[in-house]
């Protein structure tokens, strides 16, 4: 029979509620970021500092096994300071795991030009990017707060003293810095990846993006002997929020000590940017001239 008899009619079943439409982006994200070996690789690096970690906090709460281990010379003190090195540990980690997973969730589709195709589906802008986001926000997860809350469960169920009452805002803490430093990282990781097609060149620029602006705020600094310099360094800037998010005492100066204002609006300055880039990259439409 010809095509042309037949009649069509649009689809009338059931549609997929629109909440559900990013989680199935985000279902494949995690597929593609999580089918390369080196993303296992890169995973299993990031916990190994944990399992070190997992053998101090043991150690500290059981004084025959310190006593074999140090000769009774050293005291172990699991508190506020030890939970921002972990913390610390893990987040930049992160960001080894973010320069090789952002490429492969945003790049793959520029670089063949997927986004018309995907966008044509009943799929906004904004659904996409969600998608992404959580795929990204996910995996990271797995590496920062997941094990360093872990690691605060181990003390209290170890510790001989009640420790979990008297530290419980030390965990929230931890909790509320790792998901600023995961939003921060996936937000510059997907704005990045938007810019930079080519995989590995957008691996090395996830990376110059947090570094070169340190150096150059740490240069402003020098020059113009002020402090606000450092809320371009980026490590410096968050280790300075994780650490009054811990209540972990300060090592630095006085006088270089940043206000939470600014730190809070650079956050907000740096998160508007990779807004910005994301909104002019991702369209359903790509122009060429030539």
């Amino acid at each position: 029979m010809s095509v042309s008899p037949h009649e069509y009619r649009p689809y009338d079943g059931r549609l997929t509620p629109l909440w559900t439409r990013p989680l199935v982006l985000a279902r494949y994200g995690l597929a593609e970021a999580w089918s390369s070996k080196i993303t296992v690789a890169l995973f299993v690096f990031s916990l190994l500092p944990c399992i070190v970690y997992l053998v101090i906090i043991y150690l500290a709460n059981n004084p025959v096994a310190l006593m074999l281990v140090t000769r009774g010379t050293q005291a172990l003190n699991i508190d506020e300071s030890f939970f921002l090195k972990v913390l610390e540990t893990q987040c930049w980690l992160a960001l080894v795991l973010t320069s090789w997973i952002a490429p492969r969730l945003v790049s793959f589709d520029l670089g063949d030009n997927a986004l018309p195709i995907l966008l044509s589906h009943p799929i906004s802008r904004f659904s996409y990017l969600l998608g992404k986001f959580l795929a990204l926000a996910v995996s990271l997860s797995c590496v920062t707060w997941i094990p360093c809350l872990l690691l605060v469960a181990y003390q209290c169920y170890a510790s001989p003293q009640p420790w979990a009452r008297a530290h419980m805002p030390m965990a929230f803490g931890l909790f509320v810095g790792a998901v600023l430093w995961i939003v921060l990282l996936t937000m510059v990781g997907l704005a990045v990846s938007s810019w930079v097609k080519w995989r590995m060149i957008a691996t090395g620029a996830i990376f110059a993006v947090v570094f070169v602006p340190a150096g150059v705020g740490g240069i402003a600094s020098a020059i113009l002997r002020t402090r606000f310099g450092l809320l371009l360094n980026i490590p410096v800037m968050m280790t300075e929020i994780w650490q009054r998010l811990l209540g972990a005492p300060s090592f630095a100066n006085p006088r270089l000590e940043l206000s939470n204002a600014s730190m809070a609006f650079t956050l907000v300055l740096v998160l508007a940017l990779c807004v910005a880039v994301l909104n002019a990259r991702i369209r359903a439409r790509e122009v060429v001239r030539g």
